[in-house]
């Protein structure tokens, strides 16, 4: 499959999609959009990928937020069309994904940017990586999911607070309060998302799977989490997934899982 403005790149159980817009910093359009959906569909439908490394090409930005010129003009109709799309499209479906996403951040993730990084998984950033949500400063608020994600990852009054000032935060702010899991040298940030990705590629993607589904419950209105992770938990016992990994533990040997 041919796209605008991702590139995709596959090896050993690993798909890494590179957003590719460098001149506008990779600012996320409708057009990337678009090319993300349809690349992350078709990547989660693949059992031979286990895990999927999001960034952003050059050294400025992960994504430097929304791209404004697209929607400067638009109504109140046409903006919640834009939020209400853009989140089902992209950012829930990233979130609900059964394969792994880790986001590689490298450089500035601002509005969009961060609500991007936000729906994956987990975060890895490089040094120089500076986040912030900046919509109040243009008359606007986050609509990609930002006003709900970030105070689950850092804490209500730390979220309202960079939401309100729209100022941004440095890789080691953004690691002590949650925001990122790791945060490494810039030339160090592929191959250690790849490091953390072969920890997980050990481990049975349908028990991860579900382990996704049953962490994000939590987070749903309407959803009990607890029971959620027990209707997860007790299918596991259905698959081969579990034999494989009891038995191999019993034997004393590495299991070798299938997804199923």
């Amino acid at each position: 499959m041919n796209y605008e403005n991702i590139l995709i790149a596959t090896e050993n159980n690993i798909a890494t999609i590179t957003i590719n817009r460098p001149t506008k910093l990779n600012a996320l359009n409708v057009a990337t959009i678009s090319d993300l959906n349809k690349a992350f569909k078709t990547l989660g439908k693949n059992d031979e990928i286990r895990v999927i490394i999001l960034t952003g090409s050059g050294e400025k930005a992960f994504v430097a937020g929304a791209d404004i010129s697209e929607f400067a003009n638009f109504s109140i109709e046409e903006g919640t069309q834009l939020a209400a799309e853009g989140q089902e499209k992209l950012f829930d479906f990233i979130e609900n994904l059964k394969t792994p996403v880790i986001a590689a951040v490298n450089g500035f993730a601002l509005g969009g940017g961060l609500e991007l990084a936000m729906a994956c998984h987990f975060r890895v950033a490089s040094e120089n990586a500076k986040m912030g949500l900046p919509e109040v400063s243009l008359g606007v608020i986050p609509g990609y999911g930002g006003t709900q994600r970030l105070p689950q990852l850092i804490g209500k009054g730390r979220a309202m607070e960079m939401i309100m000032t729209a100022g941004m935060v440095t890789a080691q702010d953004a690691y002590r309060t949650g925001l990122v899991n790791h945060v490494v040298p810039e030339a160090e940030l592929l191959d250690y998302c790849v490091s953390v990705a072969n920890k997980i590629i050990k481990n049975s993607p349908y028990a991860i799977g579900k382990a996704i589904k049953a962490v994000n419950a939590n987070f749903k209105e309407g959803k009990n989490g607890y029971e959620a992770e027990i209707k997860a938990f007790g299918k596991c016992f259905g698959t081969k997934d579990f034999k494989e990994g009891t038995t191999a533990f019993l034997e004393k040997r590495k299991a070798v899982f299938t997804g199923k």
